[in-house]
């Protein structure tokens, strides 16, 4: 595959009711997108590392920590109802109409997934290199229980299984060997086809590569950042050490 073929891409919109600020809200000392930068730059498989943003003050800062912001998103394309569908088609047609082409592979970078290591980035790119039939990839990790053991609960109140075509009597109280493993995406990186992209106006395709990582939290409230400021300060891992030292080019 010819050099930048394989582009990173963070989506950070400027706008977020959960947590005010959120992808440049400081984490151990760093925004959190600064994270998700800094694991795609020391990638040694992905070739550039851009952020699509809404935002100037999110691209200035992404630009602080290495990140090419060539383009802004438009607003219309920022807000909470905008789909992840949306934001990679502007990305792909900018490419095209300034570059003369879309990168062949991009890998899709949540900034509220932070704590992940590059090795275990390569190793999803190299699955799917290795796998002519996928039209993309997922990362997800196991879940401690199975969908079939979760409940809805009705307009008058009472608890009911979300699966209610299942013939088994109450079924959600079956143990939980007695249904197979279930997996939750969990955005630490995914990976697209431009081409399907461009052809389907779709984003994954019907044979999305299951690429299994460690369990990784994942931000949307401020408990959660508090808990990966102690995770942090727990463990610190390879990720963050490269942020203290600022040893990354460009930083």
């Amino acid at each position: 595959m010819s050099k930048q073929n394989i582009v990173a891409i963070i989506p950070a919109r400027g706008g977020s009711k959960g947590v005010l600020g959120k992808n440049i809200k400081t984490l151990g000392g760093h925004p959190l997108i600064a994270y998700s930068i800094i694991a795609c730059r020391i990638c040694g498989k992905i070739d550039r590392t851009v952020v699509s943003t809404d935002s100037e003050e999110i691209a200035q800062i992404s630009k602080t920590y290495g990140a090419e912001v060539p383009f802004m998103r438009p607003k219309e394309l920022a807000g909470d109802l905008s789909g992840d569908i949306e934001f990679v088609l502007h990305a792909i047609n900018w490419f095209v109409e300034h570059e003369g082409r879309s990168p062949e592979l991009l890998v899709h970078i949540r900034p509220t997934t932070p704590l992940r290591e590059s090795t275990v980035m390569e190793n999803a790119i190299s699955a799917i290199l290795n796998s002519g039939e996928a039209t993309s990839l997922r990362s997800v990790h196991e879940l401690p229980e199975a969908p079939e053991k979760m409940f809805r609960i009705n307009s008058q109140g009472y608890l009911t299984g979300i699966f209610p075509d299942d013939p088994r009597p109450e079924y959600y109280n079956l143990p939980r060997q007695a249904f197979a493993t279930a997996y939750h995406p969990n955005g630490y990186v995914d990976i697209i086809r431009t081409d399907y992209v461009k052809k389907n106006n779709r984003l994954h395709g019907p044979r999305i590569l299951g690429f299994v990582t460690p369990r990784v939290a994942e931000v949307d409230t401020i408990e959660d950042f508090n808990y990966l400021e102690y995770q942090i300060g727990r463990s610190p891992g390879s990720l963050y050490k490269e942020l203290m030292a600022g040893s990354v080019k460009g930083r």
